[in-house]
C-alpha cells in the first residue's frame, strides 16, 4: 500500500514538474515573439510636432521592448489617405493609427467631444478629464462598435484663429468666405456666413495660394511656419476660439492590441502616455520662435479678432455643442461629463491659473515682467 502511495506520489509529482515546465517553455515563447505594426497617420511624414509624435513612439517602443514590437509610421497618402486612417485601423489594413477625432464625425459625431470644442476646455483641463474624469473610458466606449482602441497622443494648446487673405474688422467680413475649418469650430463658421471646405493639412497651401480657399486655419506658429502659410495669406489673426486645444489620438486595432503579451500592451500605453506630453512640450516650446519669426522676419500682420466676431462664434457655439449633444443617448453622456468636468475645472481655474495669468500680466502688459 505504501509503495502505491509513493508511486502515485511520484507521478503526481512528475506530471506537474512537466506542466510547469510546459508553462514555463510556453511564456517564454510568448516573451520571444516578435511584433511587426504598421502605422498610419493624418499628417505628412516627420512633420514638425503632430507628425513627430509617432515617430517618437515607434521609437520608444522599439527600445523599451528590445524590438519585439516594431512600428513603421507612414505619412498620410503613403499608405492611406489622412482621412482613411480610422478606416485602415478598424478594418485591420493597419494596426494603428494617429489622428484626431473630429475627422471621424460622419461615423461617430460625438468623437468631436475629444478632438475640440469651442470655447471649451484647453489641454491641461482635457488631460484631466480623459485621465481621471472618465473622458477616456467613454471615448472607448463610442469606438467599441468599430473594434478600435483609443488613448490619448498629444495635444496642441491653444490654436491661433487662422490665416485670412483680408482684413476682418467685423462678421460681416466674413460672409461668403471659403475656408478650412474642421469639427464643431467649422460648423460654428458656416452659420456666420462661411463656406466650410475640409482636406487634409499636406493640401492647405496650395489650396490657399490658388484661391481655391480664401482663409484657413492649421494649428499654431511652429506649423503654420513649416508649411509656409505666411506666403499665402498675410493676415494671422488670434485666438484660436475655435479650437482651445486639439487632444491627438493613438488608435490600435482591437485584435491586435489582444494579440500582444501582457508586458507589449504596457510598455505601449507608457509610451503612448509619454508622448501625449511630449507633443504638447514641443509645441509650447517652439511656438514663441515660430511666433516672432512670421512677425519680424515674414512681415506678418498679427492681429486679434474683432470682439464681435468672438461673441458670435461664442453665440453659435453653445447652440452648436447643443445640437450635438442631442444626437443620441452616447452624445449626451460624453456632453453631460465633458460640461460637469469643465465647471468644476473652471471654478478652480478662476481662482488659480487664470488668477495667476492676471497677476502676472495685467492688462496691457504683455511682456510677463
Amino acid at each position: 500500500m505504501q509503495l502505491k502511495t509513493l508511486t502515485l506520489a511520484i507521478a503526481m509529482t512528475s506530471a506537474a514538474t512537466g506542466l510547469g515546465l510546459a508553462t514555463a517553455i510556453d511564456n517564454t515563447a510568448q516573451a520571444q515573439e516578435t511584433f511587426e505594426w504598421k502605422l498610419v497617420t493624418s499628417w505628412p511624414k516627420n512633420f514638425p510636432g503632430v507628425g513627430q509624435g509617432p515617430e517618437r513612439l515607434a521609437k520608444l517602443v522599439d527600445e523599451m521592448s528590445d524590438g519585439r514590437l516594431t512600428i513603421e509610421v507612414y505619412g498620410a497618402g503613403q499608405l492611406v489617405p489622412g482621412f482613411e486612417v480610422f478606416d485602415a485601423v478598424s478594418e485591420g489594413t493597419a494596426e494603428m493609427g494617429h489622428s484626431a477625432s473630429y475627422y471621424w464625425k460622419g461615423k461617430a459625431p460625438a468623437a468631436q467631444f475629444f478632438a475640440a470644442v469651442p470655447f471649451g476646455m484647453n489641454a491641461q483641463e482635457m488631460n484631466a478629464w480623459l485621465h481621471y474624469g472618465g473622458g477616456l473610458e467613454l471615448w472607448n466606449e463610442l469606438y467599441d462598435p468599430f473594434g478600435v482602441d483609443v488613448m490619448v497622443a498629444g495635444a496642441s494648446g491653444v490654436q491661433m484663429g487662422g490665416w485670412f487673405n483680408k482684413e476682418i474688422n467685423s462678421v460681416a467680413d466674413l460672409e461668403g468666405l471659403k475656408m478650412r475649418m474642421p469639427g464643431l469650430g467649422g460648423e460654428v463658421m458656416s452659420r456666420m456666413g462661411v463656406a466650410i471646405v475640409n482636406m487634409p493639412g499636406g493640401e492647405i497651401f496650395t489650396s490657399l495660394q490658388s484661391g481655391a480657399i480664401d482663409a484657413t486655419e492649421w494649428i499654431g506658429p511652429y506649423n503654420d511656419l513649416a508649411f509656409g502659410l505666411h506666403q499665402a495669406a498675410d493676415y494671422y489673426y488670434y485666438p484660436g476660439w475655435h479650437e482651445p486645444t486639439v487632444m491627438f489620438e493613438a488608435i490600435v486595432n482591437e485584435d491586435a492590441m489582444a494579440s500582444l503579451p501582457d508586458d507589449l500592451k504596457a510598455i505601449l500605453r507608457t509610451a503612448v502616455r509619454d508622448v501625449n506630453q511630449d507633443v504638447l512640450d514641443e509645441y509650447t516650446a517652439r511656438n514663441n520662435d515660430a511666433l516672432e519669426s512670421l512677425v519680424n522676419e515674414h512681415g506678418v500682420e498679427l492681429r486679434r479678432l474683432p470682439d464681435d466676431v468672438l461673441a458670435e462664434a461664442k453665440k453659435h457655439s453653445q447652440d452648436v455643442v447643443a445640437e450635438l449633444a442631442e444626437t443620441n443617448e452616447m452624445a449626451k453622456k460624453i456632453h453631460d461629463s465633458y460640461r460637469a468636468f469643465q465647471e468644476k475645472v473652471v471654478d478652480y481655474h478662476a481662482i488659480s491659473e487664470q488668477a495667476y495669468y492676471n497677476a502676472r500680466n495685467p492688462e496691457g502688459d504683455t511682456t510677463g515682467e
